[in-house]
């Protein structure tokens, strides 16, 4: 699920890219064709619409296997102010162990509540953008038609932002990466974990 999102992502923010230069949000804001995908806007929208059943069937998965299986609340809480302060503390000084790759730092929870937050802010915003008339109930929900455009706007650079830090992160501590290739690290045995303990 983590390679086909990281894929799908960069699909949807590329193509979203395109689309948002033929009506622009921010005066003076546009993307390049190098950035892009498709060569305008009517491109790009196929191509948005197509990553889109991705995203949305990927994502909703996701959702289902992280709340059921409990992983949610396991890997994503508690988050306490004081580990927050001192592993922000600890990142700027490039001084990150990250020991157990199973286990979250503060921050890591933080970054993951919210980009799982503007995930599914962009499929309720993108639902209203697209059918307009059939999800007006969103579109009344998000403050109008151009205000889900602009909130739509703001997931995308959460996630932009979300996806810079994560790769920074993951070059900082480089078996992370070696994980995510590898599918993740490899876990001993309960058994073998009660023993370990034990001595």
């Amino acid at each position: 699920m983590h390679w086909i999102n990281a894929a799908v992502m960069m699909v949807m923010i590329t193509s979203g890219w395109g689309i948002y230069d033929d009506d622009v949000i921010i005066h003076g804001l546009y993307f390049g064709g190098f950035f892009r995908l498709g060569d305008w806007a009517a491109w790009s929208l196929n191509w948005h619409l197509a990553g889109m059943w991705f995203f949305g069937i990927n994502g909703l998965i996701y959702l289902i296997y992280g709340l059921a299986t409990g992983r949610f609340l396991e890997r994503l809480l508690p988050i306490r102010p004081k580990e927050l302060v001192q592993t922000v503390a600890e990142t700027l000084h490039f001084k990150i162990a990250h020991e157990d790759l199973t286990v979250y730092n503060a921050v890591q929870k933080v970054l993951y509540i919210i980009v799982i937050l503007a995930c599914i802010s962009q499929a309720l915003t993108g639902l209203s953008i697209w059918k307009p008339v059939q999800f007006s109930g969103l579109v009344t929900l998000f403050g109008g038609f151009q205000t889900a455009r602009v909130i739509h706007f703001a997931g995308m650079v959460v996630i932009v932002g979300f996806v810079v830090v994560h790769v920074l992160l993951a070059l900082l501590v480089p078996k992370t990466m070696w994980a995510m290739l590898a599918g993740g690290p490899r876990l001993k045995p309960a058994r073998e974990v009660g023993v370990a303990r034990r001595s």
